[in-house]
């Protein structure tokens, strides 16, 4: 079933981005450059919002392919598409515009904010997911009480800019997520036999629903991928990159594996420390600057790598780091 679901996922977003790409020239919706990455001179014209197509076939396959009566991964796929609305306004507002930047900070924030204030209450009330926590390299889990709601709100935050700034070069962001998702499969099929074991019978259906979901993930991002690699015919924008951080923070939060979301996911906290970095430096510095260009991965093209190349190498780190986890008992 997950690899008729991979399948379905896959010619579902293949086929929807063959329709969406000539509609979105159609409308001109542009990528608008910044002028300050002059490597990206080339891609000007490029249509954004493609992210369009992998929301579309993720939603409707993991609908099909995933029970619903299971809360939890209807709530992901439902927080998957209330964050790639807010892309999709973000990235509407800039081709309107006619610049780089969309909605205010504030604006994106609060809605941000919002829709992790509601997903982490219902954590909370929710006995597959709740308060438990596993604990990266054992079989435990710690219970944190009440905690689990500020920590699943900036978990969200911390993904869908996570995501955000990795989405900077052709295919990175899509690669990267597809690593994460293999990844997680992996963990989460080992997740599932202790859960067996321990009679956790709420969490192991939980946790096998959230697994299919992210072979329909994989199955619709690899299709895009076809569009986005470089050179990109297609970019995701927004819409899909904060679609994409939401996922990244469900698959994990609803297995109960939030901790293990920086593992994984760390190339996904590479950009957001090389940021983080960056400005700080500047500001206590008087100008001067850690890297050449922040995120991490224009540093790495001011340095001459290519944009293929750091694609490969983000998705070897992170599958990497899952052979960690699963060789240390992860």
């Amino acid at each position: 079933m997950a690899t008729i679901s991979f399948l379905v996922a896959f010619v579902l977003c293949f086929v929807a981005n063959l329709l969406l790409l000539p509609v979105l020239k159609k409308a001109k919706a542009n990528q608008e450059i910044l002028q300050y990455v002059t490597e990206h001179n080339s891609k000007k014209g490029t249509p954004t919002m493609g992210g369009i197509s992998f929301i579309l076939a993720i939603a409707i396959v993991a609908s099909v392919f995933c029970d619903l009566s299971v809360k939890g991964v209807a709530v992901s796929i439902a927080v998957f598409v209330g964050y790639g609305i807010v892309g999709f306004l973000d990235d509407f507002v800039k081709i309107k515009q006619k610049r780089n930047l969309g909605l205010k900070a504030y604006q994106k924030i609060l809605v941000q904010v919002a829709i992790a204030v509601l997903v982490a209450l219902f954590v909370f009330g929710d006995v597959a997911s709740g308060s438990s926590i596993r604990i990266p390299f054992t079989d435990k889990q710690v219970q944190i009480g009440f905690w689990v709601v500020p920590f699943v709100i900036f978990v969200y935050l911390a993904c869908t800019n996570g995501v955000n700034l990795t989405d900077g070069i052709d295919g990175l962001a899509t690669t990267t997520t597809l690593a994460y998702l293999v990844g997680m499969i992996l963990l989460l099929n080992g997740e599932a036999t202790l859960l067996d074991a321990k009679g956790d019978t709420y969490a192991l259906e939980q946790v096998n629903n959230i697994v299919t979901l992210c072979y329909v993930s994989c199955g619709a991002l690899l299709a895009f991928l076809c569009f986005n690699c470089f050179n990109a015919k297609v970019f995701m924008g927004d819409t899909g990159s904060l679609a994409l951080g939401a996922l990244v923070a469900c698959v994990a939060i609803f297995s109960r594996m939030t901790l293990f979301i920086p593992i994984v996911g760390v190339m996904f906290v590479v950009s957001c420390v090389s940021v983080i970095l960056q400005v700080a430096y500047f500001k206590l510095t008087g100008g001067k600057r850690v890297f050449l260009m922040a995120p991490f991965h224009h540093h790495l093209q001011k340095k001459g790598w290519s944009e293929t190349r750091i694609c490969v190498c983000y998705g070897t780190i992170t599958l990497l780091a899952v052979a960690v986890l699963m060789i240390f008992g992860g």
